[in-house]
């Protein structure tokens, strides 16, 4: 999907109230934050909207509370660190039905620039079923509408689709722009040779996106568990490694489709193997390094081996863009993360556009050290998967076009 819409940067929210959907759903262990990246990524947004003079109140949804007033799924903490974050207080809405008595008011006692973040917008049942009556309570509060939350953009629920429906300006934040402009469409339009890079545990999980990035791209490098799939589907020896036995024909499609349409598929050549999966999962485990078409019965690959690391490597070296999505083995045990590491290391090193699409891979981007060598880190897990898969994603299409 090509995406043209609405930024912050093409509204004026001058003296208007303006709720902005962002993404606040973080770890919380004891009542605080254990990890407070999503709202660091946030302050962009909220920052523009401050300083252009809007009156913005924040929404986000926090676990899945499943219309249920949980006190422990609250957003009052969020609220206390976002203060600390902006230097400026964020007046709490504490309402169980989220549109309430205290948001109406704090919404009608705003002052330009000043901020207020409403409940978790999950303790109303009809937010996820994209209710019309909670979508337009939302929008009584505002006059303009910003979504910065792609984490829940292939969803369709009242705070990013609904509430579109009942006011005049709809817009994205600048993470939402940056996931447009990285994921849609660098895929859908890239500086060749593009080379995208599938890894994971399971096939059935990918089927889409194998075949829609094999239409999109000039070379499909394929690791992690599902390769083990594609390696059978050739008729290779895998051991008792992961398969999916109803994916063989799907994968010997892909394979002709590849030839077909005259692309690459690179399947590992070997394979770091040992006689069970670690537990717990990062356990000490003794592995070797086999052939991919010789695994002993008794054994399971875990990883990719040293020769195809350096053969994925080898292929990013002449890549313009690369969108990598799953890791290469069991990166959680440090034996068995030696593929990912490798591959991760190729990435940083391009001088290509590098996309991690958002999940297990993006996960392992940063626990690995190497985040800040890459051009784009997605926020979302399904909702990348599901762009990478080229359809279209409710919470993108529900923003105003330009």
């Amino acid at each position: 999907m090509q995406y043209n819409k609405k930024s912050v940067e093409d509204i004026d929210v001058s003296g208007k109230k303006v709720i902005a959907r962002c993404d606040f759903n973080v770890p919380l262990k004891d009542g605080k934050i254990t990890d407070e990246n999503r709202l660091v990524a946030a302050l962009p947004t909220i920052k523009k909207l401050i300083a252009d003079g809007g009156k913005v109140i924040l929404c986000s949804h926090l676990g899945k509370p499943k219309g249920e007033p949980k006190p422990e799924l609250s957003l009052a903490p969020v609220a206390v660190r976002l203060s600390e974050l902006l230097g400026q207080e964020v007046k709490f809405a504490a309402d169980p039905e989220v549109v309430g008595p205290n948001a109406k008011a704090a919404a009608e006692a705003m002052k330009d620039g000043e901020v207020i973040l409403l409940e978790n917008t999950r303790y109303r049942a009809e937010e996820t079923k994209n209710g019309e009556a909670f979508s337009k309570e939302l929008a009584s509060l505002c006059d303009v509408y910003v979504n910065d939350a792609f984490g829940t953009a292939h969803r369709a629920h009242c705070s990013n689709v609904g509430v579109t429906q009942y006011v005049d300006t709809a817009a994205v934040g600048y993470l939402m722009q940056k996931e447009i402009d990285f994921l849609g469409n660098a895929v859908n339009n890239p500086v060749r040779p593009f080379v995208a890079i599938l890894g994971g545990a399971k096939v059935a999980d990918k089927l889409n996106v194998i075949s829609n990035l094999l239409e999109k791209c000039d070379t499909l490098i394929i690791g992690g568990g599902m390769a083990f799939t594609f390696l059978k589907a050739e008729g290779k020896e895998i051991g008792s490694s992961l398969v999916d036995d109803t994916k063989l024909d799907y994968c010997r499609e892909m394979l002709a489709k590849a030839e077909k349409l005259g692309k690459k598929i690179l399947l590992p050549v070997d394979a770091a193997v040992a006689a069970a999966f670690p537990s717990p999962i990062d356990a000490e485990i003794e592995v070797k390094n086999v052939s991919a078409d010789a695994i002993p019965a008794d054994m399971m690959g875990l990883d990719i081996g040293t020769e195809s690391a350096k053969m994925f490597a080898e292929a990013v070296k002449s890549a313009k863009t690369v969108v990598w999505n799953g890791p290469m083995g069991v990166f959680e045990n440090p034996v068995l993360a030696k593929g990912t590491i490798e591959v991760a290391k190729a990435l940083a090193e391009t001088d290509a556009t590098t996309i991690i699409g958002g999940g297990d891979s993006a996960a392992a981007v940063n626990q690995l050290g190497f985040g800040d060598k890459m051009t784009h880190i997605s926020t979302g897990g399904g909702a990348s998967l599901e762009f990478l898969e080229g359809k279209e994603l409710p919470g993108v299409a529900a923003a105003n076009d330009r």
